[in-house]
This record gives structure tokens, sequence and C-alpha cells, in this order.
């Protein structure tokens, strides 16, 4: 039995090392120089990220009086089922004092009381605090960790693959515009990642001095903080044709395989790829569904997969144009 409970506890940490991806300071500088203005007197809480190895933690310390920031908060998990002496630990940085732009350590870490992880009281409370949370959170937890930042109605810019857009947890806060899209996304992220870490595909690991990296796609950042391209209008230059723009056999809507090409002058609802929510704009157009989780729909109507000629299409946004009337 006791060997069966240590079998079961270490693939655990086993599976929770897959969602230890650390974000090089390299993509965090290109997305959070769009938001500056927005950090000013704010507190900021990195509620997954150990302060002494945390890009995040490193470029708001040394960014906190540019930035004009009030407090940062950091905080450590530690797996209470991995065997190590060091106990979490929790960074409240309140400025530059030691001449270098970091913080020192005796100055501003305690111990925590837990094992530091998001949804403990004690992270729960320092949440209250916060004012912006940022943060790669663990993917496997996307939709509990969203949750949590909505209940308590906090600002956020939090890391996320793409998949999740349509996830019924999380497409309803996309759906009311209580969550967007940030500026820097898709494409190929690179993650440092723990030594042991291992998959069978080989060109998505690098070593570079040492240091191992696990190449993922279709990252996004996620974020309900003000953003000026989903002010900005889609030029739309097509118009609608039957013969482009086919009906989907269960429902009434038309398939737009690209949303560049979405057709100007088309009142009715349309699908396009998820990969639409990076250019949306809430004042042109209006997000009615998806073909994921029938449920995300009070009229039962989306949900269902949708198909063009018997074959089903891949994950699809259903929308309509504001500015076209019937």
């Amino acid at each position: 039995m006791a060997q069966k409970i240590l079998n079961k506890n270490l693939n655990k940490a086993s599976k929770e090392k897959k969602d230890e991806f650390y974000t090089q300071i390299i993509d965090i500088e290109k997305e959070l120089k769009h938001y500056r203005d927005q950090f000013r007197g704010k507190v900021v809480f990195c509620n997954c990220d150990d302060p002494k190895e945390s890009n995040f933690v490193k470029y708001f310390s040394r960014s906190f009086e540019h930035l004009r920031l009030k407090k940062l908060i950091a905080t450590h998990y530690k797996d209470a089922n991995l065997f190590t002496d060091e106990s979490p630990y929790k960074l409240e940085y309140t400025g530059d004092k030691n001449g270098n732009r970091m913080p020192d350590p005796s100055e501003f870490m305690t111990e925590m009381i837990g094992t530091g992880d998001f949804r403990s009281e004690e992270c729960v409370e320092l949440l209250k605090e916060a004012d912006i949370v940022i943060t790669n959170p663990p993917f496997s937890l996307f939709r509990e960790y969203v949750a949590q930042l909505m209940e308590h109605n906090k600002k956020f810019l939090i890391l996320g693959n793409q998949n999740a857009i349509i996830y019924k947890e999380i497409f309803k806060f996309v759906k009311e515009n209580n969550m967007w899209l940030g500026y820097d996304n898709g494409g190929t992220k690179w993650f440092q990642v723990p030594t042991d870490y291992d998959i069978p595909t080989e060109s998505r690991i690098k070593v570079e001095n040492g240091i191992k990296f696990f190449s993922m796609g279709s990252i996004m950042w996620f974020t309900n903080l003000d953003t000026t391209k989903r002010h900005e209008e889609l030029i739309l230059y097509k118009k609608y044709t039957p013969e482009e723009y086919p009906k989907y056999d269960n429902y009434d809507a038309i398939e737009v395989s690209k949303f560049l090409d979405i057709p100007m002058d088309y009142a009715g609802v349309m699908g396009v790829p998820i990969t639409f929510l990076d250019r949306y704009n809430p004042e042109q157009f209006e997000i009615v569904g998806s073909n994921r989780g029938v449920d995300q729909d009070p009229n039962g109507v989306y949900g269902r997969g949708s198909f063009l000629n018997g074959k089903e299409t891949f994950k699809r946004l259903f929308i309509k144009n504001k500015k076209v009337k019937k």
C-alpha cells in the first residue's frame, strides 16, 4: 500500500512538472510594453512565480520605478509531495533599496505558511490586495485559475493556449467581453523547462548554456486590460456570394474559412476560425457562439460541431457584423 501511495505521489509530481514553463524575458517585454500607463500606482501580483527565478519578477523589479508601481507581490509554489527542505516563500517588493533594481531577499522575502498554491487561503488574501495579476499559470489549471480571477474581479494578463478560447468555462467570458487577447499572440514561443523535462519530439527541445527550452505554438496572452487593437476596425473588402460562402449543414450560418475574407455585406451569422479573436473589435462584431460546448448557448443552437457537406469543420467562432443591417 505504501508503495502505491508513493507511486501515485510521484506520478502526480511528474504531471505537475509538465506545467513548469518559465516565460522568457523577451516575450514578457514584447507584451508588457503596451500596458505601461495601466501599471501606475498599482499592486501587481505574480502568483505562480518563484521570486528567485521568475522573469516576470525580474521585469517588474527592474522597471518598478519606471512603471511607478505601488507594490510587487510574487509567490513560490512548493509541491508538498516532493521531498525537499526548501520552504515556499513570497516576495513583497516596494521599491529599490540596494541600488541594483533587484529585491534584497533578506528585506523583501518571507516564508509562507502553506504550499504557495494560488488557491490557498494565504494566496487568496494576497490576491485581494492586488490590482493586476500577471503570470504564466499552470495550463492544466487554466479554467480554475481564470474562474478565481473573475470571482475576485481582478485585472489580469496571463498566458494560455489558443484552444482555451472555446473551453466552455472560458468562452462565456470571451462572449460577454470580459476577457480578450493581448498583442503578441500565436506563433512559437520557447519556454524554459526543468532539466529532466522530456518529450519524444526532439525538435521541440533545445539546450542553451545548460538551460533546457521547450517550444509551444498557439500561445496567447489573455487579458481584461484595455488594448488599442481591440478598438481597431477590421477592414473588409469582399462581398457575399452563396458560391464562395456555403451554409453549414446544421446551422443557419455561413462558413468563412479565413477571417480576413469576412464579407462586408453579410448580416447573418458567420463561422470563422478562432484566430479571429486576435482581431476582434466588439464595436464592429458580436460573438454569438462557437461550435464547441452546446451549453454555452442559452438557446441551444450553437455548440455542436459545424458540418459542410457531411464533413466536420475545425473549431469555429460564430459572429455577426454589427454594422450590417438586414
